[in-house]
């Protein structure tokens, strides 16, 4: 079997959702560590009075792309290429010099583009991740260099049952019909119709995911070499190519306290998608590699949190590296009571959310935070039913995929899953969130922590002075001890009168 780098050299990479979260470090790690790679070429949504070079400036100004600047200063330039589609049309909205280009050159495909959106209509979400998987097949299918297809999927898409393995499940409608049916279908029809159709599994995400494995499976098997790799719940690189590396805000906001989510590091779910696209595209067993193979890039539990050990060990790291410009001090639990946890979200998070946007108001200032706090709502309706269960995800074939290694390469492309420190990797998720998503700077660290200190002394306050009130109400407002008094008064003078 050849080493990864020497099936990667010389082969042209088609990919879909390049300018995803999972998309933008799977470009990365492609051109560092196979910089002997022809071309990539990314399916990217045209933009108007942006150039394609423009694009790719945006794409890769990040710090993500520092160290492949640094070892490779003319990969991006030489090596990424942009094509102009989207993956909701026929065709991919490919023009047809565009189709004949990847026709001709392209070996290896890596489909991604997906709406990961919990509350997409359905017919946006049978568009793009079914219906654009099956655009995706067609256009590979004419390929004439293609060696291997990877469709990456989710491990969330049979959640009906408890434990997902490293298999094709019963499809739970047919992908052809309802591609059909949303293509023909008033949108407001298919939204009384959607909680019916899409069945047991909880929103349209899931479900036209689970029907685009069925798809590939339906298209690939027997005629090229296929597989589907599942990751969880994809989250900050641990270290490579830099730690704690993330570009969006996503995660739960409503947590129980014992569950423990299957969490997996973005680097080391593409290094999960490299090393499945050159197993199957090498294995030499002809009846099994026109087999479509599944597998979980997960945890497992190998390395994790409960929701509660993650969020009292993310109080701590605050201290560590606080935010610059707080409203207030951070606090908060888990609770398994809804009620309570309704009445703590009125009082904790409204009441002071229509206070400050009250102020706002008079100061003549935009109120933003009521607005904040109903997306946080619907965002919480949206995955309330991944953070009330636990599922488990085998993941014993993807682990295998490490094996195969050359013994050379696996430190650049394994998963090195026995050396994770879990309090080192979420520390670096916090500390590094704060750096990449609101751009702060290190060096005010000091002041921030100053801050930090005056809004806790004032949180106390407001918290004992709050607790003076209640009780000057009950007790001398409402009268409650005279009103205690008088009925234990009442009741001795009955029981010894």
């Amino acid at each position: 079997m050849e080493s990864i780098k020497e099936f990667y050299a010389n082969q042209s990479i088609f990919i879909t959702g390049g300018t995803g979260f999972i998309g933008k470090v799977l470009i990365e790690k492609l051109l560092r560590s196979c910089p002997k790679l022809d071309k990539i070429y990314v399916l990217i949504k045209g933009k108007r009075g942006k150039t394609p070079e423009e694009r790719i400036q945006a794409i890769t100004s990040t710090a993500l792309f520092e160290k492949l600047k640094k070892q490779y200063p003319n990969a991006i330039k030489d090596k990424l290429k942009l094509v102009l589609g989207d993956a909701t049309e026929l065709n991919l909205g490919l023009s047809e010099e565009d189709q004949n280009l990847l026709i001709e050159n392209v070996s290896i495909i890596f489909h991604g583009a997906a709406s990961v959106r919990f509350d997409d209509p359905l017919k946006h979400a049978v568009l793009l991740n079914t219906r654009g998987t099956r655009e995706v097949l067609n256009l590979a299918l004419k390929m004439k260099k293609l060696k291997v297809f990877l469709h990456i999927s989710t491990t969330y898409c049979n959640v009906d049952k408890p434990e997902v393995n490293e298999q094709l499940y019963p499809p739970h409608a047919d992908w052809k019909k309802t591609i059909e049916i949303v293509e023909n279908v008033d949108e407001h029809v298919l939204a009384v119709l959607t909680a019916k159709y899409i069945d047991v599994l909880p929103n349209t995400y899931t479900f036209t995911k689970s029907l685009a494995e069925h798809c590939v499976y339906d298209m690939c098997e027997g005629k090229i070499p296929a597989c589907v790799c599942r990751p969880s719940i994809v989250i900050s690189s641990r270290w490579d190519p830099v730690p704690g590396w993330i570009d969006n805000f996503n995660g739960p906001v409503g947590l129980l306290p014992k569950l423990k989510p299957d969490y997996v590091s973005v680097d080391t779910a593409v290094r999960a998608l490299l090393l499945a696209a050159w197993n199957k595209a090498t294995n030499k067993a002809e009846e099994e590699k026109y087999d479509v193979s599944f597998y979980n890039c997960s945890n497992n539990g190998l390395y994790t949190m409960s929701m509660e050990e993650l969020i009292e060990f993310g109080k701590q790291i605050f201290w560590e590296a606080p935010l610059s410009n707080i409203l207030w001090y951070p606090g908060g639990g888990v609770t398994g009571c809804k009620y309570w946890n309704y009445i703590r979200v009125i009082f904790l998070h409204l009441l002071p959310a229509v206070i400050v946007d009250n102020i706002l108001k008079l100061l003549s200032i935009k109120p933003l935070l009521v607005k904040i706090q109903r997306r946080i709502y619907i965002a919480n309706l949206a995955i309330r039913h991944f953070i009330m269960y636990q599922w488990s995800f085998p993941n014993y074939k993807c682990l295998t995929l490490e094996e195969k290694l050359m013994p050379e390469e696996a430190e650049e492309f394994g998963y090195d899953r026995h050396n994770v420190d879990v309090y080192d990797y979420f520390r670096n998720c916090i500390i590094y969130g704060r750096r990449y998503l609101l751009k702060e700077d290190d060096s005010n660290i000091d002041k921030a922590k100053k801050n930090l200190y005056r809004m806790y002394i004032l949180d106390r306050i407001v918290r004992a002075l709050f607790i003076l009130f209640l009780i000057w109400f009950f007790v001398y407002k409402l009268e409650i001890f005279s009103y205690l008094g008088e009925k234990m008064q009442s009741i001795y003078d009955y029981i010894f009168e």
